[in-house]
């Protein structure tokens, strides 16, 4: 294949049908897990299992980014114009002999390629979903569905579903731009706010479910908890988007010592050139290789943005548990916990391998929590459900 060709289409059908046939493992577990159960909670199952195989993807796009798996193929959507490895493997050789520490090796190719057919499947299961939904609704205009009652609208609305999809194919996109844009470093910490916005969109639809199947109650919150809870996701999800700014701009290892940095509590750092957002990789805007200072400043603005961030959540754990709110405070204290601990042994054990995916999994995690009892809560004026609502779908 042409070095220069970075997107070849012509292994996109043997892509897709990899997607479609890692997905029928999971929907036929559904399939036959609750064959006799109603289709609606048939749907909701699936949805819960596409939310945990959403997140084991983040987990394994932190694995691919922190191997340096990357560019393990350099072309999108296949490997030098195959579906797999197993193609390319005279073009991977000749590549790992040039660089034998490279970005290409048969290795990092082959974790490449697994992350775009879980991703693949990932999306033929909200396809799945979007498609259920569109067929409920046919059903709802037609005035019955499959038990032959009459039919209500899907727990989740009707465009949940296909907005997910949408956000899904535009996560693809930006996966195919993290290749073709050489690990931009931008376009890489997009790509993880994509996958975190998934997760969210993906619990939105299971805690619907959940509620309007009375498996869930709604749960009261103030008013004001409820805003403060809001920005605190908020908060957090800035404090994410400067993990993958550190993450992407290989900025970890620029402060080894804690709680110092550097042996001092305000080392030299250059903010400017460390927060230009629109540069290649391991580059100024000017073209020139990126200082250590400005590696600095982006590592210890993470710093400093976590001890505010632990307390703020630590706070608001506090006040949810003053609400009732007890399992999701505990949940939130502990996942910060483990916050703390996998940041901390990222710095002093050299940035392991582990506890680095762990960290994004606890930054996930944290997410959905603060996520998930947003979803699960109301403010004080609306603290029941509805009996009509409680009755599960058919």
């Amino acid at each position: 294949m042409d070095a220069t060709r970075l997107v070849d289409w012509s292994p996109l059908l043997h892509m897709m049908l990899n997607g479609l046939l890692l997905a029928l493992g999971p929907l036929s577990w559904v399939w036959l897990r609750h064959r006799g159960a109603p289709t609606a909670r048939r749907m909701q199952q699936l949805t819960l299992l596409t939310l945990f195989l959403t997140f084991d993807l983040v987990l394994f796009g932190a694995f691919t980014r922190l191997t340096d798996s990357g560019l393990g193929c350099p072309d999108w959507p296949g490997c030098y114009g195959h579906a797999s490895p197993v193609g390319a493997q005279a073009a991977i050789t000749e590549a790992q002999s040039q660089m034998p520490t490279g970005p290409v090796t048969h290795e990092k190719a082959w974790i490449e390629m697994i992350h775009r057919y879980l991703a693949a499947a990932v999306g033929v299961l909200i396809l799945t979903q979007a498609l259920f939904v569109a067929w409920r609704a046919w059903q709802a205009r037609r005035g019955k569905n499959d038990d032959g009652l009459a039919s209500q609208t899907p727990a989740t609305g009707v465009w949940w579903p296909w907005v997910t999809l949408f956000w899904v194919c535009l996560q693809g996109a930006f996966g195919a731009w993290t290749v073709t844009l050489k690990l931009f470093p931008a376009i890489v910490t997009l790509h993880l706010l994509g996958g975190l916005v998934l997760l969210v969109l993906l619990a939105r639809q299971v805690a619907a479910q959940r509620l309007v199947s009375g498996e869930s109650m709604a749960v009261a919150m103030p008013v004001g908890l409820r805003w403060v809870s809001m920005g605190a996701a908020l908060l957090l999800l800035v404090q994410i988007l400067l993990g993958g700014w550190v993450s992407t701009n290989y900025a970890v290892l620029a402060c080894s010592t804690f709680p110092q940095c550097q042996g001092s509590w305000w080392p030299v750092m250059d903010f400017e050139q460390g927060f230009s957002l629109w540069r290649h990789l391991g580059l100024t805007t000017d073209g020139r290789p990126i200082d250590f200072e400005a590696l600095t400043a982006i590592h210890y603005t993470h710093r400093l943005m976590a001890y505010l961030v632990l307390v703020a959540l630590g706070a608001l754990a506090w006040c949810w548990k003053r609400q009732g709110l007890q399992v999701q405070g505990r949940w939130l204290n502990g996942l910060l916990l483990w916050q703390w601990l996998t940041g901390l042994s990222n710095v002093l054990l050299d940035w392991p391998l582990l506890s680095a995916v762990a960290h994004t999994g606890g930054a996930a995690a944290l997410l959905l929590c603060l996520s998930w009892t947003l979803f699960i809560t109301r403010t004080s004026r609306a603290v029941t459900i509805p009996s009509t609502l409680t009755r599960p779908l058919a």
